[in-house]
């Protein structure tokens, strides 16, 4: 395909491999454990559609089955090693993160875009274990992390109008901004100054600061964040503390994307 935004063509599409992609997806840390039924319901299958694609994924040793409930197994993190290990990202910022986390003596990752989520590729914790969010493969909201308003504000304006019109903002903690108008102004702050502070929104006592990390044509394809807890590091000092350590970084990081 010559375009990102160009569709395939029907003919071209394995449907069984997106509704068993779609079964795997269903599970998550609410719905660890479901039935056939929960899973029909979950994908918009019919039960016995939703049977034979659990049975299939067991079979693969992907699902376990045990009393009529259905959870994944542990295979599953084979799916996403994959992308880890063979992804180019990951493995090109894992030294400089490494570096930026160990010298701050803060822990670090990096993050990009996946639909509306935040998807963590790279962790460092410079033994700061601030919160379980910072691991390979974790997938939190967009709008109320840092590296996720950062990759935000470098959307093109009408694809990012066409988020805040989707997207329904949930109070996660008593700090999380959920009102649309407001997450729009923080955005369009991102924006203006260049990185973001997010203080509280998706954890009490986590702070993060991050900034964009573009490729060599100038598109943020991923952002880079320092965590801290609140304790240690109030939200208002953060932008003094580490945002010229960020930047640093993040200029060491285009010049190899």
């Amino acid at each position: 395909m010559d375009s990102k935004d160009e569709l395939p063509l029907e003919r071209d599409l394995v449907s069984s491999l997106e509704k068993g992609l779609k079964v795997i997806e269903a599970f998550d840390q609410e719905r660890s454990r479901l039935t056939i039924a929960e899973v029909a319901q979950a994908t918009g299958m019919t039960r016995a559609a939703a049977r034979r694609y659990l049975i299939t994924l067991t079979h693969l040793g992907y699902m376990r089955h045990e009393n009529k409930m259905f959870s994944l197994t542990p295979a599953v993190l084979r799916l996403g090693q994959s992308y880890l290990h063979s992804a180019r990202l990951p493995r090109i910022v894992q030294p400089s993160l490494y570096r930026l986390a160990y010298s701050l003596g803060e822990a670090a990752s990096i993050g990009v875009l996946d639909h509306d989520q935040l998807v963590c590729v790279a962790a460092v914790s410079a033994g700061q274990l601030v919160s379980v969010t910072l691991q390979p493969g974790t997938r939190i909201p967009a709008y109320c992390t840092a590296n996720g308003r950062v990759l935000l504000a470098g959307l093109p304006q009408e694809e990012l109008e066409r988020y805040l019109a989707r997207v329904a903002p949930e109070r996660i903690t008593e700090h999380t901004i959920a009102d649309k108008e407001r997450l729009a102004l923080e955005i369009a702050r991102a924006r203006a100054q260049g990185y973001a502070l997010v203080d509280q929104e998706l954890e009490l006592g986590l702070c993060t600061i991050a900034v964009p990390v573009r490729n060599f044509r100038g598109d943020a394809v991923a952002a880079l964040n320092i965590s801290v807890h609140a304790n240690r590091q109030p939200a208002h000092a953060m932008a003094e503390r580490y945002l010229p350590a960020l930047i640093k970084m993040q200029v060491e990081l285009s010049a190899l994307l």
